[in-house]
């Protein structure tokens, strides 16, 4: 019986490492102006905090405009060499999991169409929180 407890509280302590943890990080930017159809413009750069590392298994979006979103709205959430069409303004997504936890994000908006959007129409804010394991 005695055996059997420390085999137990052994076997326990081995599965430790099995827990990979686990962060968070949340980035917020401001703009960028939305003038015509037709065209695409990226935020600012949403960077991860210094010290992040991992790898990416969920991000929550919000993005926020100053008016009503126009007909032929598109969003994508984009890393480096991918990026995830967004639906809605708000939401979570895995189509960037695997990317690595600091690497920087940026939403990219256009408008399907030709001709000019209403004056002063653009991004109140773009904001990410990135789920990511070590």
């Amino acid at each position: 019986m005695r055996y059997g407890l420390w085999g137990l509280a052994l076997l326990s302590l081995m599965a430790l490492p099995l827990y990979a943890a686990s962060g968070a990080w949340h980035a917020s930017v401001s703009g960028p102006p939305l003038s015509n159809r037709g065209a695409w413009v990226k935020s600012k750069p949403l960077h991860a905090p210094p010290g992040v590392s991992g790898t990416v298994n969920l991000i929550n979006w919000r993005y926020q405009l100053t008016g009503a979103a126009p007909s032929g709205l598109q969003v994508k959430l984009c890393g480096a060499q991918r990026c995830a069409s967004l639906e809605g303004g708000s939401g979570a997504t895995r189509e960037l999991a695997s990317l690595d936890a600091n690497e920087t994000l940026y939403m990219v908006f256009g408008v399907a169409g030709r001709g000019a959007l209403p004056p002063g129409l653009q991004v109140l804010s773009s904001e990410v929180m990135v789920n990511y394991q070590n």
